[in-house]
């Protein structure tokens, strides 16, 4: 089984930053991704950004040029920098391990419980 524990969440003013870590664990962890996804009330889960182990990254529209994600993945961490955060960015933020080799993914998705990231004045 796979534990997926998410921190750095917060009240943050617009034009604010905060940076998020998740920390994956388990025995026989084989990753190919991790990830940020979020929901906000009334909406769907939706991708913000999300990396795989040897590197290769992808945001939503949305949040290019102002978040950036980044892994350690001796330690099975994946970060999300946020800046320049608008009202819009106010949402449940949930850390995602798919499970895979470093070239594929198996289908196995873990999800951590979420850290609320709210932006307001």
């Amino acid at each position: 089984q796979v534990q997926v524990v998410e921190s750095g969440g917060g009240l943050v003013q617009p034009g604010g930053s905060l940076r998020l870590s998740c920390v994956a664990s388990g025995s026989s962890l084989s990753i190919y991704a991790m990830g940020w996804y979020r929901q906000s009330s009334g909406n769907e889960r939706e991708l913000v950004a999300a990396m795989t182990t040897t590197g290769r990254s992808t945001y939503t529209d949305s949040v290019k040029a102002r978040f950036t994600i980044s892994r350690d993945n001796a330690k099975n961490t994946v970060y999300l920098n946020m800046t320049s955060l608008k009202p819009e960015d106010t949402a449940v933020y949930y850390c995602n391990v798919r499970l895979g080799s470093l070239w594929e993914s198996y289908g196995e998705d873990y999800w951590g419980k979420g850290t609320l990231v709210t932006v307001s004045s």
